[in-house]
């Protein structure tokens, strides 16, 4: 009991002393080395926020200032992470490994010179996972080409003294095995000329870029699910692996939670003696739902905010209509994009009256995926899309990549991430063209818009009909084959897609087409996940 009253006053936090935990379970992240605490923490209990001004038993303890035989002219005083250079606050630079982190430095502020708290304190040799060898540091500023990672960079480098194994110093420290959002199983570290061909073409799943198999990466031999070094720790999942002893447990924790949305009231059985459900009560609304075929115009689901195609359920009080796919939908899920599982909520989450959809960034006010402490949604359409996507737009397969780039949308030309790339050429798909509907209809014209992936002629001058305004040649656009009618897509769709009008008392005043009704059906992609 008195070792859990523990107390120091600590700089960081000087308000309120910080009380000492000897098995803190709670996974937040430490103030002093930017990493996830589990075990012994110090942390602030009189502030309302329960993860004030947590840290490690061990980074709390660092001793204030140290002698370093990098810089013996001074000493080096333990300082916060960021640094307030008068017009900007930076992270602080470390001279050895030459990054900016969110750790704490010891810092000397007449010289400038910093260095984090964990490069301080090299031991003369280290273990690491990445080497079967003892590994030294090397205490003097080379030019060398890391073993592990094949970058070619100028610092203070490890050395195995046994085989001539240089390594960065932040490559040293990576985990043999780490758990990544993007993949269910455990990924592991493997020196490539010991697993594959030289003349193996292999891309990271994360980034879509090419891995050089002469160096290192993270593999899943299970599902050859290969990622760069650097991708695989930013996309690093904050579990803790010594709660998973194999690849099955960790599959286990990423299962699809598929729980019922509904109750059948009335059964049919078909032609084919299946029984199908033609009367059920769906949690996502007062009233009971019957099974119809019967379509009316201008019918929008409120699951998916498309438009309505059989079969389809109606409620016969009010103007409610849901897919069969879209009652099918399961009350939670995983997605490649983020950690936690998603729950499905029937209204905009938060309290608002709608939604931004985290991939696409449109704004919505059907059904969506959200994990509210994140305060990340999806909408449903894109909530479908795993991370490899075949598309009859583009004639090879696609990949997620989870990664900023600076790559457009071949098709709209947008900066959107996150986006699909092709491992073959250098297409590039977000998720908003990812999601366009297949055919559209448009106020009163009478034929259905097909979304066209090529330009209708060789004429060399396009235009969209409902606008009047140059379209660029290679965009996709919808197109009325039987009138030669060509149109932007944001013409076709509207500016609000994903809103069903006269739901939770939204208007708006959209652009020159205001009133315009639009509706949409189908959804132009199939999906292929290498994430289940």
């Amino acid at each position: 009991m008195e070792q859990q009253q523990q107390q120091i006053q600590h700089f960081f936090h000087l308000e309120h002393p910080l009380v000492f935990n000897p098995d803190d379970r709670r996974g937040y992240y430490c103030y002093g080395c930017g990493e996830v605490v589990y075990g012994p923490s110090y942390s602030c209990k009189e502030c309302l926020s329960e993860y004030t001004a947590i840290h490690h038993k061990s980074c709390a303890e660092l001793p204030l200032g140290l002698h370093h035989p990098l810089h013996p002219i001074h000493p080096l005083i333990l300082s916060p992470e960021q640094i307030d250079y008068g017009k900007n606050i930076q992270f602080s630079k470390c001279v050895l490994c030459n990054e900016s982190r969110n750790q704490y430095t010891y810092r000397c502020s007449r010289c400038d010179f910093s260095l984090h708290f964990k490069c301080d304190s090299l031991p003369p040799t280290m273990e690491a996972e990445v080497h079967e060898h003892p590994l030294t540091p090397v205490w003097k500023w080379i030019t060398f080409t890391c073993d592990l990672c094949g970058v070619e960079d100028k610092g203070l480098p490890f050395l195995c003294n046994s085989c001539c194994f240089l390594i960065h110093r932040k490559c040293a420290s990576f985990p043999r095995t780490l758990k990544v959002i993007r993949h269910r199983h455990l990924l592991h570290l493997t020196h490539s000329s010991l697993e594959f061909h030289p003349s193996d073409s292999r891309f990271c799943q994360i980034c879509v870029e090419k891995v050089d198999t002469h160096y290192g990466l993270y593999y899943c031999s299970r599902c050859d699910f290969a990622a760069h070094l650097d991708c695989a720790m930013g996309n690093k999942e904050n579990i803790n692996l010594q709660e998973f002893q194999d690849e099955d447990e960790v599959s286990e924790h990423d299962e699809l939670v598929d729980s019922a949305t509904y109750e059948v009231k009335k059964f049919n059985v078909g032609k084919d003696g299946i029984q199908i459900a033609a009367e059920l009560k769906h949690f996502s609304h007062d009233h009971d739902l019957k099974l119809t075929d019967e379509v009316m115009s201008n019918q929008k689901c409120d699951g998916c905010v498309r438009d309505i195609f059989p079969p389809f359920y109606s409620c016969v009080k009010c103007s409610f209509f849901l897919h069969d796919s879209c009652a099918n939908l399961p009350k939670e899920k995983r997605h490649p994009l983020h950690q936690h599982p998603l729950t499905l909520f029937p209204k905009p989450p938060y309290g608002n009256k709608d939604f931004r959809c985290w991939t696409c960034e449109r704004d919505g006010n059907g059904f969506n995926y959200s994990c509210v402490p994140c305060r990340f949604t999806l909408d449903i359409p894109c909530s479908l899309i795993s991370d490899i996507l075949t598309h009859p737009g583009h004639e090879h397969r696609l990949i997620l990549s989870s990664i900023e780039s600076r790559q457009n949308c071949s098709c709209c030309d947008s900066n959107i991430y996150p986006l699909f790339r092709c491992t073959t050429c250098a297409f590039a798909l977000d998720f908003k063209c990812a999601t366009l509907p297949y055919t559209a209809r448009y106020g009163q014209h009478e034929h259905a818009f097909t979304l066209s992936y090529t330009a209708e002629d060789d004429s060399g001058e396009y235009y969209c009909d409902i606008c009047e305004e140059e379209r660029v040649p290679k965009h996709w656009f919808y197109y009325c084959i039987d009138c030669s009618y060509p149109a932007h897509p944001k013409c076709i769709l509207g500016k609000y897609p994903n809103y069903k009008f006269g739901v939770w008392n939204i208007q708006f005043r959209d652009d020159e087409h205001t009133g315009t009704k639009r509706h949409t059906t189908g959804i132009s992609y199939q999906i292929l996940s290498n994430y289940s």
